[in-house]
This record gives C-alpha cells, structure tokens and sequence, in this order.
C-alpha cells in the first residue's frame, strides 16, 4: 500500500475495474459498499498489521486502482474468517470479494513468493510440510495409522485443476 503523503497519479487508474470485480465469482456485490468501516474495524487480521484494511482496499478497487490493488500483497491477507462478513450492513462479502481479487491477480501472474513456495513444498510432500518420524511414532502411540506422503495423488489434483509449478 502506498504512503498517506503519496500523491497519486490518477491518470493510472482503471474506471472499469471495479466491473471486472462484479464479474468474477464472489465479487458481485462490491457496489454496495459505502465505506463504512465495520469490516476494518471487526477484522481480527487488521488488528495484528495495518497493512491489511479491507474497507482501503475496496475503495481503491472502487476508484480503478487496479495495478495498485492487484500488486500489493494486502489483498493476500485475509484469512477469510468471516467476522466482517457477519458484520457488513450491506452484504459486501468481503472475504469472498477478497478472493475474486486474488483470482484477478494470479490470472495476471502478481502472486506472493511464499504461495510459490507452499505450492513448490505441497508438490514435494503432498502437504505443506514433511512428515517427520516423530510425528509417526506418536501417532503409533496412541493407536492412530501412519501418516504417508501423497506427493503423487496431489500433483493429480494439481494438474487436473491446472495449477503449474515454478519452472
């Protein structure tokens, strides 16, 4: 996000990006929101960086930012709990809405290096980390069956659902 004394150059912005939004799965009620707050104000993630502020974010989808909102790793914050869902007033679906833009921005390649890299550890173990000895031996001890990688079924998935590895 840029800084609060940064001028901005408005002849960078896309009027039609708030439209390309609505048209994605989830972003169809971006219209409505009116700026309130409630959504920045209950999210549990704003309270931990103040990079991350849903209602800034959609305003500036709103006014055509589009290569600002697309780029920034804000947008990849949202942990998708729901409380500012439960809260908007105007059924905004914040978290849904969140992953509309994220669908925009992977389509335009601008994805966080530490996605590249759980794709990169999901591919290898078929999870996000490997399973250790330790693990299994207590697992065994309380009669649970071993856990085995499944390296090779994910990359089944991964591959029907189109989803490439860093080359």
């Amino acid at each position: 996000m840029s800084d609060d004394n940064e001028i901005i150059d408005v002849s960078t912005f896309t009027p039609g990006f708030r439209d390309e939004i609505a048209a994605e799965p989830g972003g169809e009620h971006i219209r409505r929101c009116y700026s309130c707050g409630t959504c920045t104000a209950g999210c549990p993630v704003g309270g931990v960086t103040d990079k991350y502020n849903p209602r800034r974010i959609i305003h500036m989808a709103l006014l055509g930012m589009r290569q600002q909102v697309l780029s920034s790793e804000f947008v990849w914050l949202c942990s998708v709990c729901y409380t500012c869902y439960e809260r908007c007033p105007q059924d905004v679906r914040i978290p849904e809405l969140m992953n509309a833009v994220r669908n925009i921005a992977v389509r335009e390649g601008h994805v966080p290096q530490t996605f590249h890299l759980q794709l990169e550890k999901l591919r290898e173990h078929g999870r996000l980390y490997e399973i250790e000895d330790y693990e299994n031996e207590r697992r065994a001890e309380y009669g649970l069956p071993p856990i085995h990688e499944e390296a090779a079924e994910v990359h089944r998935i991964l591959d029907a659902a189109g989803v490439e590895g860093e080359e």
